[in-house]
């Protein structure tokens, strides 16, 4: 699949056919992912597969936002090790870059996933924390759930010319000028 076809078809799929994910297609999207740029190169992220059926069901009927994670047949929790960070507070800002890749990657390989939110969340933060048993310095930051898809969701066009300005705000930008 070509780079840009790619990110524009890219689409949250939230069902999920039931079969596992293999794990050399785990390892692949977690090598993209590694790819993604970070704040003065320090990576600071940690990846947490979750494949327990028990676990994704779990965390799928305490936050509704990721129901769809008691039928995902893959968790991949995405942390920032604080421990790890050279820039403080950039943590989130690389954690996202990282999911970004993954989503492409996952895409790319003819998997669908979905990006749920946990940081900033407290409740949702301690839930994970808890259920991955994660040392108090590794902060989670996205579940990205993953399966071969079951829905295809619809392309919409995105690109919004009023959201493009030149040189200040306000001014818009004259594409082909």
């Amino acid at each position: 699949m070509e780079l840009l076809e790619g990110i524009r078809t890219r689409r949250s799929i939230r069902k999920f056919d039931p079969r596992p994910v293999p794990s050399q297609l785990i390892r692949t999207m977690l090598e993209a992912a590694m790819y993604a740029p970070s704040a003065r190169n320090a990576q600071p992220w940690h990846f947490v597969i979750i494949d327990d059926r028990q676990t994704l069901a779990a965390y799928g009927q305490k936050h509704p936002n990721a129901e769809m994670a008691r039928e995902a047949p893959l968790g991949i929790l995405v942390c920032g090790d604080l421990r790890l960070e050279l820039s403080p507070g950039y943590w989130p800002v690389d954690c996202a870059a990282a999911v970004q890749n993954l989503l492409l990657a996952a895409h790319g390989l003819g998997l669908g996933a979905v990006w749920t939110g946990v940081y900033p969340r407290e409740d949702r933060m301690n839930t994970l924390r808890q259920m991955c048993q994660l040392p108090r310095e590794v902060m989670p930051h996205s579940l990205v759930l993953v399966g071969y898809p079951g829905e295809s969701p619809p392309i919409p066009d995105r690109f919004r010319e009023d959201r493009v300005h030149h040189q200040r705000f306000g001014q818009p930008y004259r594409f082909g000028a």
